[in-house]
């Protein structure tokens, strides 16, 4: 399984960009993806951005990443999907 952490330029030259994210920063391979503009995101697998993302798309994606944290600790994940879990009860 291969997962991507959503990630923001700090830094970019066109070809390859400096990005933060979930805690971390590191060196990032634009070729993929084309020029993306500071302050933009991208979805970054290894150190390849392999796709850009929009803002409304980090929550889902954060809380994905959050329950699988929470799943290895065979912790609840409950809460990060509560509106998948209430649409499951409405159509029960």
């Amino acid at each position: 399984m291969c997962l991507g952490i959503p990630m923001q330029v700090l830094e970019s030259d066109g070809i390859a960009a400096r990005c933060a994210g979930r805690g971390g920063e590191r060196a990032v391979s634009l070729m993929l993806v084309g020029p993306v503009p500071v302050g933009g995101w991208v979805l970054v697998h290894r150190s390849d951005a392999v796709r850009t993302l929009e803002e409304e798309e980090l929550g889902p994606l954060n809380d994905a990443l959050d329950a699988l944290v929470l799943a290895m600790k065979g912790e609840s994940t409950d809460h990060l999907f509560a509106d998948i879990l209430a649409a499951r009860e409405a159509d029960a």
